[in-house]
């Protein structure tokens, strides 16, 4: 019997022996060798002029829609498309399988909202009816708490609706759709600076034009716009959020996200946002989410200096655990320095693949923000084939990865994100 310990024992040390070295090996793959010093100066430039983080109190956890399987009539094809299964262990920190989210069985509850799906049309210079609001606001007021059907609102094309929007966690199954040719747009001007009925500055989650903490939202054809004034790198107070995604299985298309410093706050769950313009200068996509980025035009709208993504995964927030954002071919461009990424934390994890870069795009790439050690943290910082004058990995920070194909994969399709059990078209 203590004979029979002793070799599980040893068996057990063994394995976790092996998977150490394949994390190492990760994690201190060789790279062009980047002066230190110059490293240290440019760090030391970009820390200068950006601001500190005031993304302010996280919200309470969103509570998760159970999931059961389904038949999934009428959605079976389109889903089919999105089903390669890569969810790979290596070459990565310990991820969650797709059975643990939800993934490889269509959503049951998901199917049966679709199945009873109604719309409604939302026109400021419509006629109110029972299915015709003047606003969005009105017409969510009409969702019922506990929601189980699609509720598409038709938002009527070119019109623009200054209105605030909350949709709150129990609301699932809303869509916002539009024209993308001739889009809705939806606007407000808050700041973090701006103050709120207690008299006192709302905060960064506070300045949100629309927040979405419900779960299955999908968007399309829709502009989420936050039009404050653009604020000066720096500034107190000048985060001015245009969309924040709380709830998770949320899906955008072809719809434009403007703002500037946080413009989209990818707070928490799983989303998937496709062929979509993102303008905004610093942080400007930033959050817990676990996301998958595709055939999205990103745009620095500052001629000082930009940073395109603040990453956090911790556990901090319910469900944000290994949280991440991946982006497929994608386009960087616009004007000033623009900057990868910036580590909020030292796990912070962003992957951009087959995404073309342009001369904006800083050689170094990435800044590890206050981390002092990033290349002995857990910060995962990897690239794979992208193109572009920006996109020369022999001059990255030694720290961040020119990835293999193998490393990549687990990144690079709507796998990353579940999507097999929620991902459905646009309207």
């Amino acid at each position: 019997m203590i004979e029979a310990r002793k070799k599980k024992k040893k068996k057990l040390q063994l394995q976790q022996q092996q998977q150490q070295l394949v994390t190492n090996k990760v994690m201190t793959m060789d790279r062009p060798n980047v002066a230190v010093a110059a490293v240290g100066l440019l760090v030391a430039a970009v820390a200068a002029t950006l601001p500190a983080p005031s993304w302010g109190q996280q919200q309470p956890a969103n509570k998760l829609i159970t999931s059961t399987s389904g038949s999934g009539k009428g959605l079976s094809k389109w889903l089919a498309m999105n089903q390669e299964e890569y969810v790979e262990k290596k070459a990565l920190h310990t991820m969650a399988t797709a059975e643990e989210l939800g993934g490889k069985k269509l959503d049951a509850n998901l199917t049966a909202a679709e199945e009873a799906k109604v719309t409604w049309v939302i026109d400021p210079k419509g006629t109110p009816g029972d299915t015709t609001f003047t606003t969005i606001t009105a017409a969510l007021e009409k969702v019922p708490e506990g929601n189980k059907k699609r509720v598409i609102l038709d938002l009527k094309p070119g019109a623009e609706f200054r209105e605030k929007i909350f949709l709150n966690l129990s609301k699932p199954f809303i869509t916002f759709k539009s024209d993308p040719k001739n889009p809705a747009v939806i606007a407000w001007s808050d700041t973090a600076a701006t103050r709120g009925k207690d008299g006192k500055p709302v905060g960064t989650v506070g300045s949100t034009t629309v927040a979405i903490e419900s779960d299955y939202f999908v968007a399309h054809g829709v502009v989420f716009k936050n039009d404050a004034p653009m604020a000066k790198p720096g500034a107190e107070g000048g985060q001015a959020v245009a969309l924040r995604l709380f709830g998770t299985k949320a899906a955008i298309y072809n719809c434009t996200i403007d703002g500037g410093q946080d413009t989209l706050y990818d707070h928490k769950g799983l989303h998937y946002i496709k062929d979509c313009l993102i303008m905004g200068s610093v942080d400007f996509i930033f959050g817990f989410g676990r996301s998958y980025y595709e055939g999205c035009t990103i745009v620095s709208v500052t001629k000082e200096v930009s940073v395109l993504t603040a990453q956090q995964r911790s556990k901090t927030i319910e469900g944000a655990l290994e949280s991440g954002f991946s982006f497929k071919n994608c386009s960087i461009k616009g004007e000033g320095q623009i900057y990868l990424g910036r580590a909020w934390g030292e796990s912070s994890r962003v992957v951009y693949a087959y995404t073309d870069m342009s001369k904006e795009v800083v050689p170094v790439g990435w800044d590890g923000w206050n981390i002092a050690k990033p290349e002995s943290s857990g910060i995962y910082y990897g690239e794979f084939k992208c193109t572009g004058p920006g996109s020369d990995a022999k001059k990255r920070v030694g720290w961040a990865l020119d990835l293999t194909e193998e490393q990549a994969k687990p990144f690079i399709g709507t796998h990353y994100i579940y999507g097999d059990s929620w991902l459905i078209p646009p309207e």
